[in-house]
């Protein structure tokens, strides 16, 4: 065909054309040549193989896409292996919780989650028109089950932004505190863990724990506070949870409550006690969602907490506050000078600060169920206390609680 089609060509193409004639018919006798080369022609004739290369395309490594395929693909299997635990925990079979290693968390960690944070703090102050208020409330209670007839203000319009409506009152009725139980929920939410504390480890769900001494940090704030310090033995590993029990014959108990986005976001006062020492750790601020909490171990001693710890009728006491994704803001209602989710920290350090003065040696007492603070958003309070050993919990874990309802008794 292409020896045809150079013939007609020449046949066209007048005798005295010149050079350029000359020219026009090598052009043509090359193109043909390279047309009998091309890779459908190979394939016709069963002598080669169709390569994006003899067309002169050459493969372009996109990492973007590469990136998005190999996350989804290890999403996946990841899923596939969760639903798989599931299926043999319906039918009695213990599965071992899945742990994050190392790397995992460091690359969680590098999402700007205090960055979000911050710049979700500033949405929320942003006051909204009166005409959007009850969408974009409305969206919410319905996303995260939120039953605003327990608000002290139902009318939606009457908050001007996302932090008043995040921050909003309860009406007092709707939660009676108890009386007849020495310690009670501090806030609403779900029951993470509870129980005893054994050899210096926390349960912050089943099956995953945390270092009691990387929760709290060293124990010089217990001098703040009147503890009877006691020789430690650094080869003992729990000598630091024997620090803290300063009655004999009783015991260390933990609580964790988990605080979601729909719940009330306010917290109060466990017991009747007094507040004497307060530690900051700033840290990262991921996710505490019971399933991020059962991934990745020692979760609350890698995120921004604030602790408060001082003394109750049974002993030590304390209530740690832990920062969460949007949730880099804590407020103490009686601590006017912590700031919590600065743009800068060092890794790994602490603020302390002492309420005890020359004029004030009792610290901050508290009563049962008085405001103590709250979160911008929701996360996990973390109850810590001494009590005598026939204290126990009225509780099941991963059952809804209520600010005002009771832990445990003696």
């Amino acid at each position: 065909m292409a020896a045809s089609l150079g013939k007609v060509c020449s046949y066209q193409l007048p005798l005295n054309a010149g050079r350029f004639g000359s020219d026009w018919l090598l052009l043509r006798a090359q193109r043909a040549r390279q047309f009998q080369q091309w890779p459908w022609c190979s394939l016709s004739s069963g002598r080669g193989q169709f390569n994006a290369a003899s067309l002169g395309l050459q493969a372009r490594v996109r990492p973007f896409p590469l990136l998005i395929a190999t996350g989804g693909g290890y999403v996946g299997y990841d899923q596939y292996g969760r639903y798989k635990d599931r299926q043999l925990t319906k039918i009695g079979v213990e599965v071992p919780p899945r742990i994050a290693n190392d790397t995992q968390v460091a690359l969680y960690k590098t999402i700007p989650t205090r960055l979000l944070s911050r710049a979700w703090g500033r949405l929320n102050q942003v006051e909204l028109p009166t005409w959007l208020r009850k969408p974009v409330y409305s969206l919410y209670i319905w996303t995260f089950g939120v039953n605003m007839q327990e608000a002290a203000v139902e009318d939606l319009i009457q908050y001007r932004n996302l932090g008043e409506f995040f921050r909003r009152k309860l009406k007092p009725a709707v939660r009676p505190v108890c009386n007849s139980h020495c310690v009670i929920s501090p806030a609403d939410g779900k029951i993470l863990h509870f129980g005893r504390v054994r050899n210096c480890e926390v349960e912050q769900v089943k099956g995953v724990t945390y270092s009691l001494e990387t929760f709290l940090g060293p124990h010089t704030w217990a001098e703040a506070i009147n503890c009877t310090i006691k020789p430690s033995n650094e080869e003992d590993p729990s000598s630091f949870q024997d620090l803290l029990v300063t009655k004999e014959g009783n015991e260390l108990f933990h609580c964790v409550v988990y605080l979601a986005p729909g719940d009330y976001h306010c917290f109060h006062s466990p017991t009747d006690w007094r507040v004497a020492h307060r530690r900051h750790f700033p840290g990262s601020l991921m996710s505490v969602n019971p399933g991020v909490a059962r991934w990745i171990k020692e979760l609350f001693c890698h995120n921004e907490r604030v602790v408060l710890s001082g003394e109750w009728t049974h002993g030590f006491f304390s209530l740690t506050a832990v920062g969460a994704t949007n949730v880099g803001s804590i407020r103490i209602y009686f601590d006017k000078e912590l700031r919590t989710n600065s743009p800068r920290y060092s890794k790994g350090s602490y603020n302390d600060f002492s309420y005890l003065s020359n004029n004030n040696q009792e610290g901050v007492s508290m009563r049962k169920g008085e405001h103590l603070g709250e979160f911008n958003l929701g996360s996990t309070i973390v109850l810590l206390f001494e009590a005598p050993h026939d204290f126990t919990f009225n509780l099941k874990a991963g059952q809804k609680i209520r600010y005002g309802e009771p832990l445990g008794t003696m």
